[in-house]
């Protein structure tokens, strides 16, 4: 079940935001619309993200997998050298540099499409609330027995439910 509240003012949705988390709402499950871009102190509507975690862990993956495949390259094709060494750093380093900032930029571009939520499965049966200009329309996805509280939650923080 999902409930749309429509407020005027910013610290007004801040203050259901807060009422609705205490009431056990999880941030996922709560979406805002308005016109503009409305920006919250630090706490208010936070989602974690992993992104600079995937962006290292990319980085070192590809980098490593791009080291261990020219390692190999170059062992197992045999060569004669002349007393040079077959695998040198020196020689593969700049392709080990560039792997591993398409892994960083692969793994952090992957993980952007996937917490947009461009590419996994979305509710495509979610109301879509038409935003008056000023308006910031706060939209809650909650199980129906705890609809009234959140109705109520919304309408002591100053907003109507449409």
């Amino acid at each position: 079940m999902y409930l749309i509240g429509e407020f005027r003012e910013k610290d007004a949705v801040r203050a259901a935001i807060r009422m609705l988390r205490e009431t056990g709402v999880r941030p996922s499950e709560l979406d805002l619309f308005s016109e503009e871009p409305v920006e919250f102190p630090r706490g208010v509507l936070d989602r974690p993200s992993r992104m600079s975690l995937v962006s290292v862990l990319g980085a070192m993956a590809f980098g490593s997998l791009a080291t261990a495949f020219i390692y190999w390259t170059q062992h197992n094709y045999r060569l004669v050298t002349g007393g040079m060494p077959l695998f040198s750093f020196w020689a593969t380093g700049v392709i080990t540099f560039e792997m591993t900032m398409l892994g960083a930029i692969v793994a952090t571009f992957a993980l952007f499409l996937w917490e947009s939520g461009l590419v996994r499965k979305r509710d495509y049966s979610a109301p879509v609330p038409e935003v008056d200009p000023g308006a910031i329309c706060l939209r809650v996805r909650c199980r129906a027995e705890d609809a009234p509280q959140a109705i109520a939650a919304i309408r002591r923080a100053g907003g109507h439910q449409r």
